[in-house]
């Protein structure tokens, strides 16, 4: 059953985020929209990555290893049958979900995780069919060349073009970020290819023999959210500085997002970093946060319950505890408003076929959570 927001004990941390009206900030046309938050589900542990399928249910990871169904009511399957090994340390686990655009026809889904490889790991993809609470016929279908040592920054989210392709955005391995700017390997990159694992010919370094094929884009540092603009097509992401920096970019192909060259952030050292971006031959980021937000997940907005939010980006946070609504046009941001601020650390949010707005908390016993119109 979904609680609704009765429930005093969950109350006591969102009472101030809900039943409200809410208003963008000054530089943009004041719009007010109100809406309430609903608890759907609880006790996930560390769920990281969400997507619906045709039936109102919803697929949820969590960063143990584990993948699970829950109904529009509330109710939490078993764990999914089936799951790759994952490497489960600080920022790792089991990642992203997505759906194959012919879900209904063939089945297949798509998992991100930190694969392990004795004491190293790195960031793969991999697709099989889900029938009867379990995955069949499992086949690996990226994996991040070279595995490194560490627990941090794996990326990944995934997301489909509408030409069919699949992005898949990766980290820098936190103690390799100068690999950032090396397009031989494939970190700190997002990355493009066939459902099957295959390069599409018109990727931008498939003829140059010291570049990846699978390489979109580069000088990317830890890239928590993708998605792709509904009237441009085109994939948007948000990516984590180190202290301060986080970035908004619309990747490019073949092009050079800066880092660890270029950001508006500090090393964690204290060490300052050159935030020219243009000047050093880098690509400008559309939007930028100094202090961090450590943003995690994005969708844009499309349904009918929230006609006021069509065509926002949202945003969830995790170091800024807050829900993060900006809004867009085909290529720019044009204001922000901040939703849900003191509350919890959201790692996903996903539009539902419903309309509402789902979002996913960041804790042990984690929750999924839905936005609906008063």
């Amino acid at each position: 059953m979904i609680h609704t927001l009765s429930v005093l004990k969950f109350l006591v941390l969102i009472t101030l985020c809900s039943s409200y009206f809410f208003s963008t900030t000054a530089q943009a046309q004041r719009i007010q929209t109100e809406f309430d938050v609903r608890l759907v589900a609880e006790g996930l542990k560390f769920p990281w990555g969400m997507a619906f399928m045709p039936d109102g249910n919803v697929l949820v990871t969590e960063k143990i290893g584990q993948l699970r169904i829950i109904t529009p009511d509330g109710r939490v399957s078993e764990p999914i049958k089936g799951v790759p090994a994952v490497f489960f340390q600080q920022q790792g686990g089991l990642l992203d979900v997505a759906l194959d655009p012919e879900f209904s026809k063939n089945r297949l889904i798509y998992l991100s995780y930190a694969e392990p490889e004795g004491s190293k790991a790195g960031t793969a993809v991999a697709r099989a069919e889900l029938k009867d609470g379990a995955l069949e016929n499992l086949q690996v279908i990226f994996r991040q060349q070279p595995k490194t040592e560490g627990p941090v920054h794996f990326g990944s989210r995934l997301a489909f073009a509408p030409d069919g392709n699949l992005f898949i955005t990766l980290g820098d391995r936190g103690d390799y970020m100068e690999e950032a700017q090396n397009l031989g390997n494939h970190i700190g990159k997002i990355i493009r290819i066939r459902p099957d694992g295959s390069v599409p010919p018109d990727n931008p370094f498939v003829n140059n023999p010291q570049a990846k094929p699978e390489i979109w884009s580069y000088g990317h540092r830890s890239v928590q959210g993708a998605a792709i603009h509904p009237q441009t097509g085109m994939l948007w992401i948000h990516e984590h500085g180190p202290k301060g920096g986080d970035e908004i970019n619309i990747p490019q192909p073949g092009k050079n997002y800066g880092w660890p060259k270029a950001n508006y952030g500090t090393h964690y050292n204290g060490v300052p970093i050159k935030n020219e971006h243009a000047e050093q031959g880098f690509e400008e980021p559309i939007r930028y946060w100094t202090p961090s937000i450590a943003p995690s997940g994005m969708v844009f907005y499309t349904g009918k319950l929230f006609p006021a939010w069509r065509g926002s980006l949202f945003i969830g946070t995790l170091a800024g505890r807050q829900f993060v609504r900006l809004a867009t046009d085909d290529k720019k941001i044009l204001s922000e408003e901040r939703l849900l601020t003191n509350t919890l650390r959201f790692r996903d949010v996903e539009q539902g076929p419903d309309g509402a707005l789902y979002l996913l908390t960041d804790e042990e016993n984690g929750k999924l959570l839905k936005l609906t119109s008063k």
